[in-house]
């Protein structure tokens, strides 16, 4: 076998031994998941904040409170899911800010759980008070999502 060969082989072998000790990136497939499922519903919720604004579907007050509580509950637990080897994998869309940045984001994030718990609280009977009630909520969606997601 020549040199090249040989050294070649070596280097297979000492690579392969050596893996096991190298730091490995972990990838929390399942918390990525998780928040991703986080942000359909908050995205549905949403949409049907919007339907009730513009008049696409009646103004139900229980309906409004629904897509409050589903935003409020969502945020509560959100800003827990974004644990350091979660930062890849899979498919995210996680600004590397979130991580860089951890007291902003979660001062983003308790801005949003205390802005759409304010909402509840002001139990909007029309739509009218829903649609100020909500404006709040929804800017807080696209403040974030400027600092803290990657398209």
């Amino acid at each position: 076998m020549s040199t090249w060969k040989t050294g070649f082989a070596g280097l297979i072998v000492s690579a392969a031994l050596l893996a096991p000790l190298l730091p490995a990136t972990a990838q929390n497939t399942d918390v990525i998941a998780e928040r991703q499922q986080l942000m359909k519903n908050n995205a549905a919720a949403a949409r049907a904040a919007n339907a009730l604004i513009k008049g696409e579907q009646p103004y139900d007050a229980a309906k409004a409170t629904e897509i409050l509580t589903t935003l409020n509950t969502d945020a509560q637990k959100f800003g827990t899911l974004f644990p350091e080897d979660s930062k890849t994998g899979g498919k995210t869309e996680a600004a590397a800010a979130i991580w860089e940045k951890p007291a902003e984001f979660e001062a983003a994030n308790a801005k949003f759980v205390a802005d759409t718990q304010a909402a509840l609280d002001a139990k909007p009977a029309d739509v009218e008070a829903f649609k100020t009630a909500f404006a709040g909520v929804a800017a807080n969606c696209q403040s974030c999502h400027q600092q803290f997601r990657q398209r």
